[in-house]
């Protein structure tokens, strides 16, 4: 998978709340970038898999931005008073109007209000993300957004957020299996164009810490960011179960790297990146059941897990040969 070339321009620069009751964040040189990676769909039979990463300016001493940011995010476990819920997806999008939280939480803290899944699609994705959804039956690039109601929260966040995402369908994440043999390789070559990307937005010679969940539970990722990075080399610090941690040396900025287990509420990047991801697989999923209920009445939708997904696709099936779909069009081989 080449990486994509995207460009470079960020969006307008936003301030940060207050902190502690009037203290301005400290001025100085530039605060370090983090880069929250995560992912939604991997286990699914049914509909695309997403990759995100949302980079965030925090204060050295507060890398995961909750004591930064707490004059307007909450988590989940505090109280609505107002403040932008961000947390790990499966916090934000569970109970009542799940799916509206997700929205008002990736608008408001990507500072995004794309007009339609288009504008979405074309603000985060790899470039060959609008190509790919482009080629689905399913999929309604005109779609409006919000889908919900747009309510405002009072906050203007301060450092400058920056989104990337990598949608992959069915069609491609087949062909990708079917050329390596592993399921694994769709999240490896993800995971280097969404890191190598996202570093070319952000202003050079800045420094830039990713921190991850673990990819399919894998524990070395030395080959995945010398990739991502081959102007500099890869220095390995630690490689376990509980934690993999780099260094990249040689290039013209300060880069470091971190993969743990559920790392999905470590700090606010990886929390809006886990959000990002669940959103756009979520608008990809009402799509994609809207479609094959208009040639399926009475269809049921589904979430595209194993079980209910072959429920599903056994409904579809007859729809799908007056219609010339293929197999390896719906249906992710692994």
């Amino acid at each position: 998978m080449g990486v994509a070339s995207m460009g470079k321009a960020l969006p307008p620069t936003l301030t940060l709340p207050p902190k502690g009751g009037g203290d301005s964040l400290p001025k100085g040189p530039p605060m370090p970038w983090v880069v929250g990676v995560d992912e939604a769909g991997y286990g699914p039979n049914l509909g695309p898999l997403v990759q995100t990463a949302v980079a965030v300016r925090l204060p050295d001493d507060d890398p995961a931005g909750w004591d930064a940011l707490a004059g307007c995010v909450r988590r989940a476990h505090e109280k609505d008073d107002g403040r932008l819920l961000v947390d790990d997806s499966k916090k934000v999008y569970a109970g009542a109007k799940g799916l509206a939280k997700l929205e008002r939480g990736v608008f408001g803290g990507l500072g995004l209000s794309p007009a339609c899944v288009a504008e979405l699609v074309q603000a985060v994705g790899l470039r060959a993300v609008a190509e790919r959804l482009a080629e689905e039956a399913w999929y309604d690039a005109a779609e409006a957004l919000p889908l919900f109601p747009r309510t405002d929260s009072p906050w203007q966040p301060d450092a400058v957020r920056v989104a990337v995402a990598n949608v992959v369908p069915a069609p491609a994440f087949n062909a990708i299996v079917t050329g390596s043999g592993s399921k694994g390789t769709v999240l490896a070559g993800g995971l280097v164009e969404l890191v190598a990307e996202q570093v070319t937005r952000l202003p050079a010679g800045e420094a830039v810490h990713v921190v991850g969940d673990k990819q399919g539970g894998r524990n070395f990722y030395a080959p995945l960011l010398q990739a991502a990075f081959p102007a500099g080399w890869v220095v390995a610090l630690a490689e376990g179960n509980a934690e993999s941690r780099y260094r990249v040396d040689g290039l013209d900025r300060p880069v470091t790297a971190v993969f743990r287990p559920r790392a999905d509420a470590d700090g606010v990047p990886v929390a809006l990146a886990s959000m990002l991801a669940k959103y756009l697989r979520e608008v990809c999923m009402r799509q994609f059941n809207r479609y094959w209920a208009g040639h399926v009445p009475g269809l049921k939708p589904t979430a595209g897990y194993p079980v209910d997904a072959k429920r599903f696709y056994a409904d579809i099936r007859p729809a799908m040969a007056k219609l010339g779909v293929t197999e390896a069009a719906v249906w992710r081989v692994k």
